[in-house]
C-alpha cells in the first residue's frame, strides 16, 4: 500500500507537470497525429500507378503501336514521351522524367509477318528497386501478351483448335497465388510499419525529456521524494502518464491504419493489442536505461532518436532479416520494433494463430525488465548535485 500511495503522489505531481510544460503536448499528440496524418495521405494510393516511361518506335507500324499500347495500358507503366532516338530518353531519364525506355526495332512487324524473331529493348533507372521491379514484371507481361497472341494466331492458322495451339505454345503452365496481399498494395505493407515507427520515436523522446527535464531542472532531488524516496515508485509514477497516453494515441494509429488506410485485419485484435501496449512500455525502458547512465537531456535524446531510427533499418522490412550477415542478424534481436512487426504482420495480414505470436510478446516482455537494472544508477543521478543542471 505504501508503494501504491508513493505511485500516485508522483502520478498526480508528473500530471501537474504536464499541464504546465506545452512539450508534453508536441510530442505526445501533435506531433505524432501530424505524422500519422501524413502517412495515411502518402500510402492513400497504396498501389504504385502510372509512372512515366518512353517509348522508341523505329518501326512505325500497326502492330509496334500495339505494343506499345499494350504496354500503356498496364497498371503501372505509363507512355510520357515519344522520343525520336535514345539520346533523347537518356537525357529524359538523366532528369528524372522517365524510369524506363522501351525499344521497339525497325523491320518489327516485318519480322513478325515473316516468322523471324524479334526483340524489343527495355531499359529500367533501376534507381528505385521497387520501381524496377513493378515496371519490368508489367512491361515484361506486356510484351510477352503480345507474343503469346501472335503466335496463337500462327498456330490456328495451321489448323489446330485454340486448345491445341495454347498447349503448344504454353506446355507448362505456372500459376502465382499471392495469399495475404493479394493486391501488392504498399499502403497495407508500409503503413503498418512507418506508423509504428513513429509512435517508437515519439515514446522514446517523450520518456526522455520527461526524466531529462528533473536532471536539467535540477528537481530530480524533489520527484524523488515526492515518492517517499522509493525510486520504483518514482519512476512508475513518472512514466505510467506517458504509458497511458502513447497507448490511446496507438488507437488513432489503429483508426488510421484499419479503417483510412484499409489495412485488413485477419488474426487477433486482442494480440496486436497486448503487443502494442508492452511495444510501448519495451522503448520506455529503453529510454529509462539511456537517461539513467547518461544523465544527460540533450545527449540522451540524441542517442535515443538514433537509436530508434535504426529500428527501421534492422526490422527486415526493407532486406529480409533471413538474408543479412549473422552478426547483424543477432544486431536486429537488440530492437524491439523487430519482434513487433512480426507480430502486427502475422496478426494482421497473415491472419496466424495466436501461439504463433507468443514468441514476439515474450521477447519484448524482456525489454520491459530493463529498468530494474538502472534503479540504483537512477537513484543515484537523482541524488547526487553534480549530475543537475546539464543541457
Amino acid at each position: 500500500m505504501r508503494f501504491l500511495r508513493n505511485t500516485w503522489a508522483v502520478l498526480q505531481r508528473e500530471l501537474v507537470r504536464m499541464t504546465h510544460q506545452p512539450m508534453y503536448l508536441t510530442l505526445m499528440l501533435v506531433l505524432p497525429l501530424l505524422s500519422f496524418a501524413f502517412f495515411a495521405l502518402l500510402f492513400n494510393q497504396g498501389v504504385a500507378r502510372n509512372i512515366p516511361i518512353a517509348i522508341l518506335d523505329e518501326d512505325h507500324t500497326t502492330l509496334s503501336r500495339k505494343v506499345a499500347q499494350m504496354i500503356d495500358d498496364t497498371p503501372t507503366a505509363m507512355v510520357a514521351y515519344d522520343i525520336q532516338d535514345i539520346d533523347e530518353g537518356e537525357r529524359l531519364m538523366r532528369e528524372g522524367r522517365v524510369m524506363a525506355i522501351v525499344q521497339i526495332p525497325a523491320f518489327f512487324e516485318k519480322c513478325i509477318l515473316s516468322n523471324t524473331q524479334t526483340h524489343i529493348e527495355n531499359y529500367v533507372s533501376g534507381t528505385n528497386i521497387t520501381v524496377n521491379g513493378l515496371l519490368s514484371k508489367d512491361i515484361q507481361t506486356a510484351v510477352t501478351t503480345f507474343s503469346a497472341g501472335i503466335q496463337l494466331q500462327l498456330l490456328t492458322k495451321q489448323g489446330l483448335t485454340e486448345r491445341q495451339a495454347m498447349a503448344q505454345l504454353m506446355p507448362v503452365r505456372f500459376d502465382r497465388h499471392v495469399l495475404f496481399n493479394p493486391y501488392i498494395n504498399y499502403g497495407y505493407y508500409l503503413a503498418p510499419s512507418f506508423l509504428p515507427m513513429m509512435l517508437l520515436i515519439f515514446v522514446v523522446l517523450t520518456t526522455v525529456f520527461s526524466i531529462g527535464t528533473e536532471l536539467k531542472n535540477s528537481t530530480a532531488r524533489e520527484w524523488l521524494r515526492t515518492a517517499d524516496d522509493s525510486v520504483g515508485a518514482a519512476l512508475l509514477g513518472k512514466t505510467l502518464p506517458v504509458t497511458a497516453g502513447m497507448f490511446l494515441l496507438s488507437l488513432a494509429m489503429f483508426v488510421i491504419i484499419f479503417k483510412v488506410v484499409g489495412t485488413p485485419l485477419n488474426g487477433s485484435l486482442a494480440i496486436i493489442l497486448t503487443g502494442t501496449l508492452l511495444f510501448i512500455m519495451s522503448y520506455q525502458a529503453i529510454s529509462v536505461l539511456i537517461v539513467s547512465l547518461l544523465a544527460n537531456l540533450r545527449l540522451s535524446l540524441s542517442i535515443g532518436g538514433g537509436y530508434s531510427v535504426l529500428a527501421f533499418t534492422f526490422s527486415g522490412l526493407t532486406f529480409p532479416i533471413m538474408a543479412m550477415w549473422e552478426p547483424m542478424q543477432w544486431l536486429s534481436r537488440l530492437f524491439p520494433f523487430t519482434y513487433y512487426t512480426d507480430l502486427f504482420v502475422d496478426q494482421m495480414l497473415r491472419g496466424a494463430p495466436v501461439v504463433c505470436s507468443l514468441p514476439d510478446l515474450g521477447w519484448m516482455s524482456l525489454f520491459v525488465v530493463l529498468p530494474l537494472l538502472c534503479l540504483p544508477r537512477l537513484k543515484r543521478v537523482c541524488t547526487e548535485q553534480k549530475f543537475w543542471g546539464r543541457l
